[in-house]
Formats: C-alpha cells, structure tokens, sequence
C-alpha cells in the first residue's frame, strides 16, 4: 500500500530525477565528463550542419541519394537537440529534476527521430537497390516529387506510431521511485513508475519496435541481399567493387543505428539485472554516436563526388585510359 501522500501527488508536479553514470557522482568528475559530451554535441551539430549546406549549394548534389543523406543529417541534428540538453544539465549544472510534461515531450520526440532516422536508412537502402539493379530506370523511379512524398510518410508514420506512447502514460497517476537509470526518458522506464497496470503500454511499446526497427531492418537485409545477387552477376571484379562502394557509407550507417538500439532494447525488456553501466553507456551510444559519425562516414561519399566533379571540370569530354 502506498503512502497517502504519494498517491494524492498532482500529475503537473511531479517530477522525475535523472541520472549520470553510476558511481560518478563528484562534481569535479561530472565537469571532466562534461567535456567529451559537448565536443560531442558541437561536433554533431557543426557536422550535420556542413552536411546540409554542402547538398543544398552544390546543385551537382540535389540527386535522390544526397537528398536521403540531408533527410539524415536532419534527424540527427534532432536527436542531437533531443537529448544533450538534458544530458549536459546533469554534467555541467547538477540539474537533474525534469517535469513530466518536459520528460513526455522526450519520449514523444526522441523515439520519433529514431523511428524517422529508420525510416530514411531504409529509404536510403532502397535507393541503391534501385541504382545497382535497375540502373536505367533510376531517375524515373526516384524523382523529386516522390522523394518528397517518401519523407512525408516517414514523418506521418513515426507521428502515428509513437504518439499514443506518451498520451497512454499520461492517463496514469505515478507513486513508485522516481529515478530513472538515464540521462533522458525513456518509455520503458517511465511506464514502470506508474502505481496502474503497464500491461497495454508494454505490449504497445514492444509493437512499435517491432513495427519501426525490426520491420525496416528486415527490409534493409532483404535489400541487401538482392543487391548482392545482383551484384555477383556482373562479370567485372571492377564493376561488382564500383557498385558495392556506393553501399559501404550507408552500410556503416545502418550498423551504428542498429546494433546498440536494438541490444539496448533487448536488455531493457529480456534481460534483467544486467549492469547499470553497461545500459547507460549503450543508451548514450545508439543516441549520441549516429548524429555523431554519421557525417563523417556520409562525408566520404560527398567528397568523393567533389573529387569527381573537380575531376569533370578540368576534362569536360569523356576521361580514356592511355
């Protein structure tokens, strides 16, 4: 039975107290571990920045595979605003409080650009399937307007999916411990407060993983496989490496989305009494790391098409070897 007191707490002023690594409590650590954190945000912000200035003044580069790259860089520079302002709080000002109108716009928005992110990865993965097995009807396939109506169901399909999430949590009166194991909010966590039976948010929440992440990499494996296929048909060693180098950015990509979110969900829903360390350091990787380094693997491809149309200046004709 819990306490009166507890029960009668107004849903506007509750709150919920975030956490840092564990055992880092000092605040001099805190100021040290702050450091890596904003060259982190800087560098994801400038980065992705760059990368969208550079697509939208090059008109070399308003093609259907840079256009996904900007769409990318869009909802990194999201998640990167998403989240650090909450992780900085607790490293640099002890700020750990968070109001639970703050905490459900959190996990209304961060799974949101997770499910958008997906979405274009995938997006991203039928581009080259389009462009390595039906090269010559590419440009009729992807053309501007159905790009554009591509990243609109992107964006309506991670509203629909992830917007009863915070609206089912809402209903709830929360009495239980609030402190929650990371430096943002997360549903899982967040639904486990609540003094009401969870079971319909975590079967709902279980469904959009399923319907998010685990459907569009599926989709993006299956892509793979027949670009594959495809690919091994071509006679030329020189032809199969040219169309499998276009994939190696958007590959390394998927990787680093993928891996620590799903083995993050994993661990949060089958796995229990696993290390507190070892969930918070994955939770700060599948959100900080992908708008980190998704510009530096993403700037290889667009340097390499500068290299090539530096290259087409200087010899307008077609390059023969002597």
């Amino acid at each position: 039975v819990w306490p009166s007191s507890v029960n009668d707490t107004k849903f506007n002023s509750a709150v919920f107290l975030l956490t840092g690594l564990p055992g880092q409590e000092d605040e001099d650590i805190h100021l040290w571990i702050s450091i890596p954190f904003c060259l982190m945000y800087v560098i994801s912000i400038l980065g992705n920045s760059v990368i969208l200035f550079i697509i939208k003044t090059d008109q070399s580069l308003h093609e259907p595979m840079y256009i996904f790259l900007s769409m990318l860089a869009v909802t990194d520079l999201g998640i990167s605003i998403a989240t650090m302002p909450t992780i900085l709080g607790i490293y640099l000002f002890n700020i750990r409080e968070i109001s639970l109108n703050a905490c459900f716009s959190q996990l209304f928005f961060i799974p949101s650009l997770q499910c958008i992110e997906s979405s274009v990865l995938l997006l991203m993965a039928f581009d080259r399937f389009i462009a390595i097995c039906y090269p010559l009807r590419y440009a009729s396939i992807l053309t501007l307007p159905r790009i554009a109506k591509m990243g609109l169901v992107c964006v309506l399909r991670a509203v629909a999916i992830i917007l009863p999430l915070p609206i089912l949590l809402k209903r709830f009166r929360y009495c239980r411990a609030n402190v929650l194991s990371h430096s943002y909010c997360l549903h899982n966590e967040v639904m486990k407060m609540a003094c009401s039976d969870i079971t319909v948010n975590n079967i709902y929440g279980l469904f959009t993983k399923l319907l998010t992440m685990g459907l569009d990499s599926l989709l993006i494996f299956l892509s793979y496989l027949m670009i594959l296929k495809t690919v091994l048909r071509i006679a030329s060693h020189v032809e199969c490496l040219r169309a499998l180098n276009t994939c190696v950015s958007h590959l390394c990509a998927v990787l680093l989305f993928y891996t620590p979110a799903i083995r993050l969900s994993v661990i949060h829903r089958f796995r229990k009494g696993s290390s507190p360390m070892l969930e918070i350091i994955l939770g700060y990787i599948s959100m900080l790391v992908p708008p980190l380094m998704n510009p530096i693997v993403v700037s290889s491809s667009l340097v390499t098409q500068e290299m090539k149309n530096t290259v087409l200046q200087f010899h307008p004709g077609p390059l023969h070897p002597r």
